[in-house]
C-alpha cells in the first residue's frame, strides 16, 4: 500500500468517526430543541387558557348575575369560555387542540376519552404531580400533549357540583341531574389537555441536520482533495525524485544531476543528506581509481 493510500485511509477513518459523532450529537440536539419549541407552545396555550378563565370569573360572570337567576348561561363558566376560544383557534389550526377533560363532567362534551382518563388517573394517584408530558402518534402525525390537573381548591365550586339539590335549578334544567355532581374539595376531577403537532418543528430540525451533515461532508471532501494535492507536491513527488536518483546512483550511472535541496523542511534535509552521501561516494570511488 502506497503512502498516498495509507494517508487517505487514515484521514477517511478519522473524518468518518468525526462526522459520525457530530451526526449523533447534532441530531440529538436539534430534535431536543424542536421538542422544547413544541413544549413551549403548549405551555403558552395552557397559560392563555388560564388567562381566559381568570378573565371570565373576574370580568364576565359578575355582569351576568341577574341573567343567571332566570337562565343558566354556559358563557359564565370559565372552562367553557376557555374551550370556546380555543375551538375558534382549532378551526384555523386543526392540529392544535385544547380540552378540559373530566371523568364526571357537567357537559358531556368534556368527558375524557380513554387516554385522557389515563392522564387524569395519573394525577389522581400522584397528587404532587403538577404536569405531564406525553408524545402520541396520531393519523396526522406525532403530537406532544401537555396536561395539568384540575383540582377543586375553591369550596365555592361545590355549590354547583356537590349534589343536584344544591345546584342552581337553571343549570340542572340545561344539563340534567346525572352528571357533574359528587365532586369533593381537593379532588382532581379532570385535566387541562393541550395537544400540539410536532411534524413541522421535527421536519425543520431534520432539514437543519441534513444541511449541517451535508456541509461537513462537503468540507471533508474539499479538505481531502487539498491535502492530497499538498501531499503530492510537498512529499510524494519530492520523495519520488530522491528514490529515482538513489536507484540511478546505486546502478552506477554517472552524470546524475544533484537534487534541489532548497527549503528547510524534512524532505529538504533528506535531499541535502543524500547529496552529501552521493558526493562522499563519488570521492571514495575516485580514490579507489587512483
Amino acid at each position: 500500500m502506497g503512502l498516498r493510500a495509507k494517508f487517505n485511509l487514515v484521514l477517511t477513518l478519522a473524518f468518518a468517526l468525526g462526522i459520525g459523532l457530530a451526526a449523533f450529537l447534532s441530531h440529538r440536539i436539534v430534535n431536543e430543541n424542536a421538542r422544547e419549541e413544541v413544549l413551549q407552545n403548549a405551555r403558552i396555550m395552557v397559560e392563555s387558557a388560564l388567562a381566559i378563565r381568570g378573565y371570565t370569573v373576574k370580568e364576565i360572570r359578575p355582569l351576568l348575575t341577574l341573567q343567571l337567576k332566570r337562565q343558566f348561561l354556559p358563557q359564565s363558566v370559565s372552562s367553557y369560555a376557555a374551550q370556546q376560544n380555543f375551538r375558534a383557534l382549532h378551526e384555523r389550526f386543526p392540529e392544535y387542540t385544547y380540552k378540559e377533560a373530566a371523568l364526571n363532567p357537567t357537559n358531556l362534551n368534556d368527558r375524557a376519552t380513554d387516554w385522557e382518563a389515563d392522564i387524569i388517573n395519573e394525577f389522581r394517584n400522584n397528587a404532587e404531580r403538577s404536569e405531564l408530558i406525553v408524545e402520541r402518534d396520531t393519523p396526522t402525525g406525532r403530537v406532544l400533549t401537555l396536561a395539568r390537573p384540575i383540582r377543586i381548591t375553591d369550596a365555592g365550586c361545590l355549590v354547583c357540583h356537590s349534589t343536584p339539590d344544591a345546584a342552581p335549578a337553571t343549570m340542572r334544567a340545561l344539563y340534567g341531574d346525572n352528571n357533574g355532581f359528587g365532586w369533593k374539595l381537593d379532588e382532581t376531577i379532570g385535566a387541562q389537555v393541550v395537544s400540539v403537532p410536532m411534524a413541522v418543528p421535527l421536519a425543520r430540525a431534520n432539514q437543519i441536520f441534513q444541511v449541517f451533515i451535508g456541509g461537513l461532508v462537503a468540507i471533508f471532501a474539499l479538505l481531502l482533495v487539498l491535502l492530497n494535492i499538498l501531499l503530492h507536491v510537498t512529499v510524494i513527488r519530492r520523495i519520488g525524485r530522491i528514490a529515482n536518483m538513489a536507484d540511478r546512483v546505486s546502478l552506477g550511472e554517472e552524470g546524475v544531476p544533484e537534487l534541489d535541496a532548497s527549503g528547510r523542511d524534512e524532505i529538504s534535509r533528506l535531499a541535502t543528506s543524500f547529496t552529501r552521501m552521493r558526493r562522499s561516494l563519488d570521492d571514495a570511488m575516485k580514490m579507489l581509481d587512483t
